[in-house]
């Protein structure tokens, strides 16, 4: 029996910001030893259909692309497969040539077939074994003196999988209904794809809901008994995702269960893909997705991501590489793209997880938002469970350049849950210097005049210090008690274009412009002495009133660092998503109280530790129980 792997598509979307993530057929040449890329005009045209293109007479197009590449290191790493056999279908005259890259990225030609005539299929025996540090499988198609088509290709192999079964998938969702039905509707489109599919729940935990959606009648008419939608309070999407853990559970035909974000654009073939690698994992796996820009779409955003244990802290294995653009740059020129790369954890914008791994670990921790995904993901690695950041599978999500919630209602989330995972996997004494980071995360803070994120850092605190109980508590109310406290603080306060423009004493502040990732903060004995002059100053020194009744200055969010900003009395600074502008103005009064609690709360943290890691670890079965869940949601119907 003949199992299919992998399928080529083309994208779903005319647009041309997609097809170097499918196709290339464009050609490069050198200019001052730089290469530029020399576009052919009306490629979209010749994209007929998801697996069907036109080969323009003479042309060569590549499918050595993020989509359509086969990822041979994953598949020889984590499975038994070692034979797959490519099938590439044409008409007319054409040469196939197959391509294989190591994990440098260097490029090796495998074999050259040259076809002729109608509905012809050439294929290529191939072998999983040299491929152990990186690399990848592709094929181009050139034509020859007349136009010839592509009509699809296959990868496959007669290797049973290890496991059977199809996956429900999980979408939760607040307030976001047009993208989950336009998901839905992907989905409706890809019968192929509901073939690995056994259910569909949409958890609708707002009030802009998703069956009031002027399309969803149509769309839930097609998947029929495939769709279910579940309302609930909104329990973040911690609770979100559990429910759809709980539900998936239930269901005898689901062995996975693929979580999915709802302000997602979906690649269907990237769902079916995440089932057929799960079931021949060689162990349970987690399948993770990487993410492109939902808004820069040829951007990948995040993959690949680790917790480094002594910070504790999440990045990505080669942060400063992030974003790609494939629009600069194809995956045949991505050295860095061709590597084996290991994650600890996947991001639940899309991630697949056995029902296996699930009844033996447990659910998601009941921690609203933030750190949800790699707190699991880390407590299925120490259980010898991986996850598999698997690349070829993706989906576009809104990224978060526009957005900085380490100062918003989610500061909380971030200090709490990061903490409590860290109490609860940290493999360093003490957390090592996890500690130490947050409390040099409160004095940036409070050197920015920041105070509304310390507030909910020293609440976040004070609740992991109570003990593990208070995570199922609060798991409806911390967000909203959250939001609160932004009223007692008058910099969390947008201020909108009104058309006469806000404007400071002394102007904007504009920076030089460093290359990426460089900055022109201070580093050591500069760094300490600033720290200390600029403590002390906001100690003793009050702020002018002019300074009060106005802003100082003026900075741009690209600018407003925490080595410039604490320099003056007030700030207006652009909000991250530039709707509007935030006042800061320091407060001495604040700024003295906050100090002192930091200083206190984390001494009593680093004191505590050892007991409340004990009693974190002890409680974490019951947290993560399906019965705890249960109830959950029975008392919130």
């Amino acid at each position: 029996m003949t199992y299919t792997l992998q399928n080529a598509v083309l994208p779903l979307d005319r647009d041309p910001d997609l097809l170097p993530l499918y196709v290339d057929p464009e050609t490069w040449s050198t200019i001052d030893e730089e290469p530029v890329r020399v576009t052919n005009v009306a490629q979209l045209g010749n994209i007929l259909d998801r697996h069907r293109a036109r080969i323009v007479a003479g042309r060569r197009v590549s499918f050595g692309t993020y989509f359509n590449a086969f990822p041979a290191s994953y598949w020889q790493h984590w499975t038994a497969v070692r034979h797959v056999r490519l099938t590439v279908h044409t008409s007319g005259d054409a040469t196939v040539l197959v391509y294989r890259s190591n994990g440098g990225g260097t490029k090796q030609r495998i074999e050259t077939r040259e076809v002729r005539g109608d509905a012809v299929a050439t294929s290529f025996d191939l072998v999983l074994d040299q491929y152990s540090d990186g690399g990848w499988i592709w094929f181009d198609v050139a034509a020859d003196q007349a136009d010839a088509m592509f009509e699809g290709a296959e990868w496959t192999t007669e290797q049973e999988p290890v496991r059977g079964g199809k996956a429900s998938i999980g979408v939760t969702t607040y307030n976001k209904p047009d993208y989950c039905v336009s998901t839905l509707e992907a989905l409706a489109d890809a019968p192929d794809v509901l073939d690995v599919v056994d259910r569909v729940f949409i958890i609708d935990q707002g009030t802009d809901l998703v069956e009031a959606q002027e399309a969803y009648p149509a769309v839930a008419e097609r998947l029929g008994d495939t769709l279910q939608v579940l309302r609930q309070p909104n329990l973040g999407g911690s609770g979100g995702f559990a429910r759809a853990m709980v539900e998936t559970l239930a269901r005898e035909g689901s062995d996975f269960v693929q979580l999915l974000d709802d302000d997602v654009r979906i690649e269907p073939e990237s769902i079916r893909r995440s089932v057929v690698f799960g079931r021949y994992a060689s162990v349970p796996t987690i399948v993770g997705a990487h993410m492109f820009d939902l808004l820069d779409r040829p951007k990948l955003h995040a993959w690949a991501e680790v917790v480094d244990d002594a910070p504790f802290m999440w990045r990505a294995l080669f942060q400063e590489r992030l974003p790609h653009d494939f629009s600069v740059a194809n995956l045949r020129q991505s050295p860095l793209l061709h590597m084996r790369l290991d994650a600890d954890y996947n991001g639940w914008w899309m991630c697949l997880i056995p029902t296996s791994i699930l009844r033996e670990i447990g659910l998601s921790l009941p921690a609203f938002i933030k750190w949800d995904d790699a707190e699991f993901c880390v407590r299925a690695r120490d259980a010898g469970y991986p996850t598999v950041s698997m690349p070829g599978v993706a989906l576009w999500h809104v990224s978060w350049l526009g957005k900085d919630d380490s100062i918003d209602w989610q500061a909380y989330f971030h200090a709490r849950n990061r903490i409590v995972a860290a109490l609860l996997h940290s493999r360093s004494p003490q957390g090592g210097t996890l500690i130490r980071h947050s409390r040099r995360v409160d004095l940036k803070h409070l050197m920015m005049m920041q105070y509304y994120p310390v507030e909910l850092r020293h609440r976040a605190l004070r609740d992991v210090l109570s003990g593990p109980d208070h995570m199922r508590a609060n798991l409806a109310t911390a967000m909203p008690d959250a939001r609160t406290v932004a009223k007692k603080h008058a910099e969390t306060v947008v201020h909108k274009d009104s058309g006469v423009p806000l404007r400071s004493r002394h102007g904007r502040q504009v920076f030089k412009r460093l290359k990426k990732h460089e900055f022109d903060s201070p580093t050591g004995l500069a760094l300490r002495t600033f720290t200390a002059r600029t403590l002390v100053s906001h100690w003793f020194h009050t702020p002018r009133p002019e300074n009060i009744s106005q802003p100082e200055v003026e900075f741009g969010k690209g600018d407003a660092h925490w080595w410039r900003v604490p320099l003056y009395d007030s700030a207006l600074v652009s909000a991250a998503d530039g709707s509007g502008k935030n006042i800061y103005t320091r407060d001495r009064a604040m700024f003295r109280r906050m100090l002192v609690d930091s200083w206190k709360l984390h001494r009593r943290l680093q004191r505590e530790w050892p007991r409340l890691s004990r009693q974190y670890r002890s409680a974490l079965p019951e947290l993560v129980s399906e019965a705890n869940w249960r109830a959950t949601f029975e008392e919130r119907p």
